[in-house]
């Protein structure tokens, strides 16, 4: 496929080269990610352009509907174009009111691994990640059961590679003792920095970091400091954000979604905004104010 230029170049996952600006293809089901979208042409249509606009990396989940977005993507895009990469998820299904409860035993994990297969129209899938914990956030737990029914389906050639979501330092570190792990998918934006060591420990070992919900949770005083900066540069704080995120580390891959072209379009416009050493200083002194991380004088 053309690869066009876009924010932040390109990053390894594994043996599998993808632009660090990446799509989440999450907002494309319905409201409460259950359910068909309003508009199935307009989110077919974005499918497109992400195409078009050279981005690699598209990360879903069989999930989300559920089946909705995984359909979309093969509607949209089979045959797939070559260095194109898919990314999806599992351990967590939906119920009827729209809940996340867990599947993770190895019979659900096996199962959901052929479902994202059939969906998708692939003969293996290109990573897969494991998501731990819950809806509030990741929980201390031993991950070694789930993780090695995905190791057993990625011998028997169903999976290329592993990742982890909503797991914890400790977790992540207990997954490298079993298998080779190539992305950790946790919250983190410049509100939410717990992760700053994690990041930063994964970006020496060669290992991505893919934060989702890039803009939210923040403080009054984190979102002056944002706005500050956005109007300083005539951005949006979502272009702010992004950019932030792209330049905090060279490992840390984006995701962002829409159910819009326009939109999109802005999203990849934004990450690209070069930030400044004082644009970066202000962001990381805010970031860096709030419940658990030491109170701003």
């Amino acid at each position: 496929m053309l690869t066009r230029s876009l924010p932040g170049g390109t990053w390894t996952l594994g043996d599998l080269t993808v632009t660090r600006f990446g799509y989440g293809a999450m907002q494309l089901a319905g409201p409460g990610v259950m359910g068909p979208p309003a508009d199935p042409d307009a989110a077919l249509a974005v499918l497109r352009e992400v195409v078009a606009l050279g981005i690699t990396h598209i990360d879903t989940s069989d999930a989300y509907g559920p089946h909705v977005t995984n359909r979309l993507i093969r509607a949209a895009l089979h045959p797939y174009p070559e260095g194109l990469h898919l990314v999806t998820k599992v351990g967590a299904t939906r119920d009827a009111q729209g809940g996340w409860p867990t599947a993770r035993e190895p019979e659900q994990l096996r199962r959901a691994v052929e479902e994202n297969l059939e969906n998708l129209g692939v003969e293996a899938l290109d990573l897969v990640n494991l998501r731990l914990g819950d809806a509030t956030g990741p929980r201390a737990c031993s991950l070694a059961e789930p993780l090695e029914a995905l190791v057993a389906l990625r011998r028997k050639g169903l999976i290329r590679h592993l990742g982890l979501s909503n797991v914890t330092p400790e977790q992540v570190t207990e997954a490298q003792s079993i298998a080779p792990i190539v992305c950790v998918q946790n919250l983190y934006n410049l509100a939410y920095r717990q992760d700053d060591a994690l990041i930063d420990r994964l970006a020496g070992q060669g290992v991505a970091y893919v934060p989702y919900f890039p803009l939210g949770g923040f403080s009054p005083l984190q979102s002056a400091a944002l706005s500050a900066v956005a109007a300083r540069r005539d951005a949006t704080p979502m272009a702010v954000a992004l950019a932030w995120l792209l330049q905090r580390s060279p490992n840390i891959l984006l995701i962002p979604g829409t159910s819009s072209v326009a939109h999109l379009r802005e999203n990849v416009a934004g990450a690209g905004l070069t930030l400044t050493a004082d644009d970066l200083a202000a962001l990381d002194a805010s970031g860096r104010c709030g419940p658990d991380r030491q109170k701003c004088p």
